[in-house]
């Protein structure tokens, strides 16, 4: 019993907020990313406050902002029953929006926020000084209540970051970012790639580390990911947001995909062509180091015909202390780049083998030379799976991975998703939507048989049909 009350409590303070985690602000359905710092102003919707009272409580806690910026719990409200036994009318017909319903003006909300009134009291006497609101009928009055909380409640929900709650923040706030990429396209991505603990998993994506960071999540730190960049380095903005522990980013590997032929025929050793270009940023560190040496012995000759030797005192220990900084700085960049050699060796060792058991593709450029490229250090009988935001780059891969060969189970797919309110008496669609999650092409690599090419391409040919003869009189 001891044991399993032990478990208990190491369970539940993973679910606790403590100083650090990285979170995700909520309010209705506006999300922001946010990481817990002591005295430090977030800014959302319109609202500042300081996240300091949020360490200790549960994720998923609803906090409510008071003066001075602070938050605290929301206490169960009372008030709602009240609203819940108001009178209602049986329809709408005799309703004028004429702007002069409701008595109270902005001065007197003012007044009321500054008296420190919460939001629900707020509502309440806007509701009390509405003279149409008691006509208004019972789904009417909802929908009246709803958009005043909106608007005049301060609460925040603080939840933990998963692939599900940041795809949406980014697809409600900055689309454009991750292509267009809804979070059940993310899913069925995932799924088709059968990503797993324990698996080495290729991912090519633009879209600001989301993708990346999905794979990660679903891999819980064991196996190996082997990021393949473009341009000067990876992003990796949407992988922070989501706040991994140290072990998981153990397992995360770059590769720049500028270097996959070189890779692939041999001429990328370890360290590869990155070594040499490493070596020439060394030598200019070093020719760095050694100008303003050259630069700095004729200078005190010149002044010292000017100077007092005071001033070349105090010059010789600002010329030393300047020659330590860059001295430091030097050795920084080094070990910089012995780092990013290391790393460098690393991926291109787990590449080396050609035995990745996934193959993830999701960015703004056209899939099929990254794709051709990359399915070479595919396993046999492993999954892949491109998204585009676009289905012509996809029908183009797809008809030229039928002519060569080498994949089977290839499927084109869009997903199309519709929310609904699910309400008593008024269950409908939602109006608002968007309008495609894109596209995806998935497929399982296998090993081409080149041994008999012409004796399959043969027995492909139809047999050409005999010519009926036709019985002749005489």
């Amino acid at each position: 019993m001891c044991f399993i009350m032990a478990d208990c409590g190491d369970d539940d303070s993973q679910y606790r907020i403590k100083e650090g985690d990285c979170i995700v602000m909520k309010r209705g359905d506006i999300f922001k990313a946010a990481q817990i710092q002591p005295k430090k102003k977030v800014v959302f919707e319109k609202q500042w406050f300081f996240l300091d009272n949020a360490v200790g409580h549960l994720y998923g806690t609803v906090f409510e902002t008071v003066s001075g910026g602070t938050l605290q719990p929301q206490k169960p409200k009372d008030t709602e029953s009240s609203c819940d036994a108001k009178e209602a009318g049986t329809d709408n017909r005799n309703i004028v929006d004429d702007g002069k319903s409701q008595k109270l003006t902005r001065d007197h909300i003012e007044m009321f926020k500054k008296q420190g009134l919460k939001g629900q009291q707020i509502i309440q006497e806007l509701i009390e000084n509405s003279s149409t609101f008691r006509d208004k009928t019972e789904y009417a009055q909802d929908k009246y209540i709803k958009k005043k909380k909106k608007k005049y409640e301060n609460t925040v929900t603080i939840l933990k970051p998963s692939c599900r709650i940041l795809a949406m923040m980014y697809h409600g706030r900055e689309p454009g970012k991750i292509c267009h990429l809804r979070y059940e396209t993310l899913a069925q991505m995932l799924t088709l790639a059968n990503v797993h603990a324990g698996s080495k998993v290729l991912v090519f994506e633009t879209c600001a580390g989301l993708v990346l960071g999905a794979v990660m999540e679903r891999m819980g730190g064991y196996g190996s990911v082997i990021q393949m960049y473009p341009g000067g380095g990876p992003v990796r903005a949407g992988v922070e947001s989501f706040g991994f522990p140290a072990h998981f980013h153990d397992t995360l590997h770059e590769f720049p995909i500028c270097h996959v032929n070189a890779l692939l025929s041999g001429t990328l050793h370890t360290t590869g062509r990155d070594s040499s270009a490493d070596e020439k940023q060394s030598s200019m560190v070093e020719e760095e180091k050694s100008q303003p040496d050259a630069t700095q012995q004729g200078s005190p000759e010149e002044q010292s015909m000017e100077t007092s030797a005071g001033d070349d005192t105090g010059q010789d220990q600002e010329k030393t202390q300047e020659e330590k900084r860059k001295e430091a700085k030097a050795q920084e960049k080094k070990v910089k780049l012995e780092e990013k050699r290391k790393k460098l060796a690393a991926a291109a060792a787990l590449l080396e083998g050609r035995n990745a058991d996934g193959l993830v593709i999701a960015s703004r450029f056209h899939p099929w030379p990254v794709l051709m490229g990359l399915l070479k250090f595919l396993s046999p009988s492993r999954p892949f799976v491109v998204y585009s935001q676009y289905k012509e780059p996809l029908i183009e891969c797809y008809t030229k991975l039928k002519e060569q060969g080498g994949t089977v189970n290839l499927r084109l797919t869009d997903t199309w998703l519709r929310h609904y309110q699910v309400l008593p008496n008024r269950t409908h669609p939602l109006l608002l939507m968007s309008g495609g999650g894109g596209y995806l092409l998935s497929g399982t690599s296998v090993v081409m048989d080149r041994s008999k090419p012409t004796c399959s391409q043969q027995a492909e040919e139809p047999a050409p049909k005999r010519l009926k003869l036709t019985d002749t009189e005489g």
